[in-house]
């Protein structure tokens, strides 16, 4: 029987599944093998895009690996790495790009990615085509509405830059994430920038067609969503960060696979998570998540992680100095 170490300092010895074999004479022999106590944090509350986590719970993904996780709904970098720096979680999903941000400017160092939920951003222009917009230039002049202090907003000036405007000329209203699709869809705004993985849900908001034009299309090597942990817990539990990130993983590919399923699995957990609202963005991430050639999902390159650095230290968006290993680890996908 497996047994795992026993974690650390931080993490609780939750439950113990007790066995019992009767021997020969009547008596019981009992085996404890304990199980792990973790604490997950979504990206942000319960959509589509983190199914997968309530999936790999359901399917007993991480019972599996000796894990009981508890999942908590994250409200975005800040809140969840700051949940990671207080020991609130184990780990967290969070905008890569975002949190390298953070790394670099030196608010948030503790963290490491250890696998890539998406392998892009997937940060985007959002807007209806009775709008006209529907070139990145044609945003001169507009106003679009984007999460007040969110990857997106940081964002926008280099994607504006590389895409050939001067951003200055676009009036940048920050707002709640949960207001962004009531403003375009009352057309109180000219554009958003948010997730792509959203259309379908602006679609349903707006009653219109949706014109996306992705961060991707420029900044090019900037991973989306990634599975990050504790600096300290790779070091001192460095094979829960393995078995976590299995099962997780595990959890990601059956939800492509089975997205009503997930969706389902989802809106069980949380029921205030539309089904056909998960679909949609479970569908729509499909082509973000498999790695190039035939390496597995979750795949980080550290060849690449660099170029995307490079990216944001060009943009003006951290100093010099930010290297991969300072915030990801590719031992675990």
């Amino acid at each position: 029987m497996r047994r795992s170490r026993v974690p650390a300092a931080a993490l609780a010895l939750a439950t113990l599944l007790i066995t019992s074999a009767c021997s020969g004479d009547g008596r019981s022999d009992y085996v404890i093998d304990p199980v792990e106590q973790v604490t997950y944090a979504t990206g942000f509350g319960a959509v589509g895009r983190d199914a997968f986590i309530w999936v790999a719970k359901e399917k007993g993904y991480f019972g599996d690996a000796g894990i009981e996780v508890d999942i908590q709904k994250g409200a975005g970098n800040v809140p969840n790495l700051t949940m990671l720096k207080s020991n609130q979680a184990q780990f967290a999903a969070t905008d890569f790009a975002g949190a390298e941000v953070l790394a670099g400017q030196g608010t948030f160092t503790d963290w490491r990615a250890v696998a890539a939920i998406h392998q892009q951003t997937l940060v985007s222009i959002m807007t209806t085509t009775d709008t006209g917009i529907a070139k990145p230039a044609d945003l001169t002049g507009r106003t679009i509405a984007t999460a007040q202090g969110s990857v997106s907003e940081q964002l926008f000036p280099a994607y504006a830059r590389l895409a050939g405007f001067d951003p200055s000329t676009v009036t940048v209203r920050g707002t709640q994430t949960t207001a962004l699709n009531g403003l375009m869809a009352q057309r109180e705004v000219d554009a958003i920038s948010t997730f792509l993985l959203s259309k379908k849900a602006l679609e349903t908001a707006s009653k219109k067609a949706v014109v996306v034009l992705p961060y991707s299309d420029y900044l090019k090597n900037l991973y989306g969503n990634a599975i990050v942990t504790r600096a300290d817990l790779i070091a001192n539990d460095e094979d829960l960060v393995h078995r976590f990130v299995n099962a997780a993983l595990k959890g990601l590919q059956y939800t492509l696979d089975h997205p009503d399923e997930a969706a389902a699995i989802l809106h069980k957990a949380e029921p205030t998570a539309a089904i056909p609202a998960a679909v949609g963005e479970i569908q729509a991430m499909k082509q973000y998540v498999p790695p190039p050639g035939d390496r597995a999902i979750g795949f980080l390159e550290q060849e690449r992680v660099a170029a995307g650095i490079a990216e944001l230290q060009s943009a003006g968006l951290i100093p010099a100095g930010l290297t991969p290993d300072k915030v990801a680890d590719f031992r675990f996908a």
